[in-house]
């Protein structure tokens, strides 16, 4: 069967590239549109991809410059602030994903989708890494039968570079966000000051100095399992690999506390690791969630809705996947 490119506005970042790789690997024959501002280096980036073309995006021509050139998905990988690309899926039929907004600036997203709803899928992909977060969570969770509290902690180590794009992102998310989006006692509550202030261990027990951080991981993890307390927190420095003399790597700790399937109290404490940094495993969320938008996987093509990226992946396949392309999932002892 063969299918339309797919298009990855800003694919010629660091992101992108990861994404592109990802869908080259699984997808040999799939082709891609790489769009961005500079037609150069997404000339550069669809060559080094294979199967791919750069192409010049005018966000500001209702065709983003394409033309009548026909398109299967959209991927976006930086801030849409003029909603262009959402648009453009639309009036086209096709899905769209887009993983950089912060949970505080989905409303015109939102509004967007909610005038067309039936129009295309529409994923709101802002969860850590793309679903390395919350598909572990939720499958971590299966063995509670009532899940009180989650604590995210995630480690950026300060080598693990995103490229401009992503930098970019990080400084008018933490300008913008000043308070933690945070559920307490079944209260969505914001955290700011001394209350964001935290710590958490890394998996090598180190205590990493940490702020909360408004991921949409709370929002979709509270309503998922119930839990009434759930919080996301952020931290930049040294990670466990590197303290260790290897290279550094990105780490998730995801700590659950609740009652087991017998009523009895249970706690866990596992970790996702990756060592070549965030970008591997935020393009590969992004690539199997493409393949399931348009159908890549052998399934019928999503419908029409609003999703989260946990919503559409197939969870065993993403965690097999997840192994098989360098991650690790730890278990830690729980404390």
């Amino acid at each position: 069967m063969s299918f339309d490119p797919i298009l990855l506005m800003g694919g010629s970042g660091a992101i992108g590239r990861q994404a592109a790789r990802s869908l080259r690997a699984a997808h040999p024959d799939v082709p891609l549109l790489i769009g961005g501002r500079d037609l150069a280096k997404a000339q550069d980036a669809a060559a080094e991809i294979g199967l791919a073309e750069g192409v010049l995006l005018d966000t500001d021509a209702e065709d983003l410059g394409l033309g009548g050139r026909r398109v299967s998905g959209v991927a976006l990988f930086y801030m849409d602030h003029s909603v262009a690309g959402l648009r453009f899926a639309q009036k086209r039929g096709v899905p769209h994903l887009s993983i950089s907004s912060g949970v505080f600036e989905i409303a015109p997203e939102i509004a967007t989708y909610m005038h067309k709803p039936n129009a295309a899928a529409v994923v709101l992909g802002y969860e850590w890494l793309v679903g390395a977060t919350t598909v572990p969570t939720l499958e971590f969770a299966k063995a509670f039968s009532r899940v009180d509290d989650i604590v995210i902690g995630a480690l950026v180590d300060e080598q693990d570079t995103g490229g401009p794009t992503v930098a970019a992102d990080f400084e008018h998310l933490a300008k913008m966000m000043p308070a933690a989006l945070t559920r307490r006692e079944g209260r969505f509550v914001w955290r700011a000051g001394e209350d964001a202030t935290t710590r958490f261990r890394a998996v090598d027990g180190t205590e990493i100095e940490a702020s909360g951080f408004s991921s949409i991981d709370v929002v979709g993890l509270a309503t998922a399992t119930g839990a009434p307390n759930v919080q996301f927190n952020i931290g930049s420095g040294v990670s466990s690999t590197r303290r260790r003399g290897e290279p550094m790597s990105t780490e998730i700790v995801i700590e659950l506390v609740g009652e087991d399937r017998a009523g009895r109290p249970l706690r866990s404490r596992h970790a996702i690791v990756h060592r070549e940094g965030s970008a591997p495993l935020t393009g590969l969320g992004v690539a199997m969630l493409l393949e399931r938008l348009i159908g890549l996987d052998g399934a019928d093509p999503t419908p029409p809705g609003l999703y989260f990226p946990y919503q559409l992946l197939d969870h065993a396949a993403y965690l097999a996947r997840l192994e098989r392309t360098g991650g690790t999932i730890l278990k830690l002892e729980a404390r």
